[in-house]
């Protein structure tokens, strides 16, 4: 088992010199394939300099790619840990129940409520410190996105990969979340458990109050965080980035969805949490913090990689080479290459 770590994130853009490369190289084949036509006809040029070889050219351009890709990779070090360490950690357990509905489309928050819910989790994550994370994902159905952990990597992968298409059921069953968010809490001795639902509360379930009541029986806190505005907006349909249309109900008018706090409000109540409103990102992150700061902290065992090695050797060694064969690689054809008769080059 091995896990990654990337130092130097910033050196990837050097990666931008490969297509920069490339288009100067194509510039150049067509300056030189106008300039050579206006001079001569192909056979005459064949005669003229008939050990010319496009394919040493284009191979030239793909060593230098190569070269700027591992030296690239190189500057961010790599780092490969494979050692496991059991290592004892004090926290908060907390899910993260995000809402993909469609009506998390609307524009009424910038970008929209979808992308302002990852934002806000996001950063939220990256405040913690010792804390394990889940998340789920629900609309009309509630599904699993990742259990506890403390990978916290993870958990932001998982949560930018999260879009109203993953489910095809619709509606806003805040009460399956957190019916599915109690079988993440499945250590006993862990009394500090955090339920955090992100939603516009729109559509949701007469029954979601019993359930949050439920929960708090068992030792689940449940704070909401409401995210658009109470005025509403459309729902945009759009394909490619484009706006086609806003969604429209069976009489053809113009859906408006509105933020519904106080069904939010109502939940948060029942389970001895408080409702934030989401418009605000510095102000959530804050509330929160100043939340899980006030809880008392459980010790528990989790597992963490240790003794990463450094691995940009490699990538230096393989961009060196690289850049040898390129600097020592000619533009004429060689015995080897005649024979091949790559691309037909001999006739």
């Amino acid at each position: 088992m091995f896990d990654f770590q990337l130092e130097e994130k910033v050196w990837f853009w050097v990666l931008l010199v490969i297509p920069v490369i490339i288009f100067f190289f194509a510039i150049l084949q067509f300056w030189k394939y106008r300039a050579q036509k206006r001079f001569a006809s192909n056979k005459l040029l064949k005669r003229l300099s008939p050990n010319q070889s496009f394919f040493k050219s284009v191979l030239k351009v793909v060593m230098l790619s190569l070269a700027f890709a591992c030296l690239s990779i190189a500057l961010v070090n790599p780092k490969i840990g494979t050692k496991l360490e059991t290592v004892k950690r004090q926290g908060v357990d907390i899910v993260f129940a995000v809402d993909v509905s469609k009506s998390m489309l609307a524009e009424d928050i910038a970008p929209n409520r979808l992308e302002k819910s990852k934002q806000l989790v996001s950063q939220i994550i990256n405040n913690l410190a010792s804390d394990r994370v889940g998340i789920i994902a629900y609309a009309g159905k509630a599904f699993p996105q990742l259990p506890i952990t403390t990978d916290y990597a993870s958990a932001k992968m998982f949560l930018q990969n999260m879009n109203t298409d993953m489910l095809s059921s619709q509606g806003t069953a805040i009460n399956e979340a957190i019916e599915l968010a109690k079988t993440y809490f499945d250590d006993e001795e862990q009394t500090n458990r955090v339920l955090i639902i992100i939603s516009d509360g729109e559509d949701h379930s007469e029954v979601a109050t019993n359930v949050a009541e439920e929960a708090a029986d068992e030792g689940i806190r449940i704070f909401t965080i409401g995210v658009g505005d109470v005025d509403g907006g459309p729902i945009p349909i759009k394909r490619n980035g484009i706006l086609l249309n806003y969604k429209k109900d069976n009489q053809g008018e113009t859906v408006i969805t509105k933020l519904n706090e106080d069904t939010l409000k109502e939940i948060a109540k029942e389970a001895n949490g408080v409702y934030i409103s989401g418009n605000n990102t510095s102000e959530v992150i804050e509330e929160i913090k100043d939340i899980l700061n006030r809880m008392d902290k459980t010790e528990f065992e989790a597992k963490e990689f240790a003794d990463y090695k450094d691995q940009f050797q490699w990538f230096l060694g393989f961009g060196i080479f690289f850049l040898f064969i390129d600097l020592f690689l000619l533009e004429r054809k060689t015995a080897w290459l005649k024979r091949l008769n790559l691309f037909n080059e001999n006739i």
